[in-house]
């Protein structure tokens, strides 16, 4: 049922207790947003983080979003790199727009360590 975000949070709660990736990545988002529960930043980063080690490339490219706001430059780019190895497009446009406004911030060195 659409708009139905108690159900759909138990669905992805279970789903993610099997280990899925998207499940993780949906709870985050529910946790984000306060939809079906109570906004909670440390739920909604613990989700993320599983679901980036699962593989998911949106949550990835969140947690690089998460590093740029919190000033770990470095760190953001490497996820944005890594999700845009991915496919997911959102963070080769984050990547572009980094080196163009930041003028090298991050170099190759960086990113290899």
């Amino acid at each position: 049922k659409k708009g139905d975000y108690s159900s759909a949070f138990e669905y992805f709660a279970r789903a993610a207790e099997l280990g899925d990736a998207e499940a993780h990545y949906q709870l985050a988002v529910l946790y984000r947003d306060g939809h079906g529960v109570e906004k909670d930043r440390g739920k909604e980063m613990h989700h993320l983080e599983v679901a980036t080690i699962g593989g998911h490339p949106i949550a990835r490219h969140n947690l690089g979003c998460h590093e740029w706001n919190n000033g770990n430059k470095e760190r953001a780019a490497k996820h944005w790199i890594i999700a845009a190895t991915q496919g997911f497009g959102e963070s080769i446009k984050s990547l572009m727009d980094v080196f163009r406004e930041e003028d090298g911030m991050v170099s190759k060195d960086d990113l290899a360590a």
